[in-house]
């Protein structure tokens, strides 16, 4: 079977290069679409005691994502449709791009522990309700 339309959840983590690069050995045969998505890291997370700071430290973390999805694009060595940097529940939003943007495969993999327990919980969730395949990718390190 081959995919015309491939979504990437990643996360800010080297890990998510194994699952571009998975995504691509995918999409290149058929010449078909990828697509990047990621959470936004949240400083609430970070420190409750920076209220102050808050709005600087959420557009630093904001900046350095776009920055981690532009170099995963750019060493994808292939081409990224769109990326997307979701705030919420990343299953909804992975769902949501599923109906709008014609996806037919979603690839997902565990990242790091913190993301991993969030990714896990947003991989159920999508196996569940999802009308498109899913590949779940394991990854080394964990």
């Amino acid at each position: 079977m081959s995919y015309s339309h491939l979504l990437v959840s990643v996360a800010v983590s080297p890990e998510s290069h194994q699952l571009v690069a998975r995504a691509v050995s995918i999409a290149r045969p058929a010449n078909a679409r990828i697509s990047l998505i990621t959470l936004a890291a949240e400083p609430e997370m970070y420190n409750q005691l920076a209220a102050p700071m808050l709005e600087d430290i959420r557009e630093v973390l904001q900046e350095e994502t776009q920055q981690f999805l532009r170099e995963l694009a750019q060493k994808a060595d292939y081409p990224i449709h769109q990326t997307v940097i979701a705030t919420g529940e990343l299953s909804a939003h992975i769902l949501d791009m599923c109906q709008k943007e014609n996806i037919d495969l979603v690839i997902c993999g565990n990242h790091n522990q913190s993301f991993f327990s969030r990714a896990a919980c947003s991989a159920k969730s999508i196996v569940s309700s999802s009308r498109v395949d899913v590949l779940l990718v394991p990854l080394g390190g964990n």
